[in-house]
């Protein structure tokens, strides 16, 4: 099983959209300062992630929502679980 996953800046709100086979793992490489990507941007919550059944699906997902339609998904999805903090960058 693979996730598709996205997280969320507490320092400037901004989003971090990733994937892996490991979501507990991955996180924590996240909040320990060990990807380059997100270091200077801890600390960060998950905020919303979906399983896919491959890898090769959990790539596709994650190019989704980089673009422009995608964002516009997750943001509608982070707006009905009320993350309202999320829809102002």
């Amino acid at each position: 099983m693979y996730y598709t996953y996205v997280l969320q800046s507490l320092k400037d709100y901004k989003l971090y959209i990733g994937f892996t086979d490991n979501l507990r793992k991955r996180f924590w490489e996240h909040q320990t300062g060990k990807v380059t990507a997100t270091k200077n941007r801890r600390p960060l919550k998950l905020v919303y992630y979906e399983a896919c059944l491959d890898k090769k699906s959990a790539i596709k997902r994650e190019k989704y929502f980089k673009t422009g339609f995608g964002r516009r998904y997750l943001k509608e999805r982070l707006r009905l679980l009320k993350l309202p903090e999320i829809l102002d960058d």
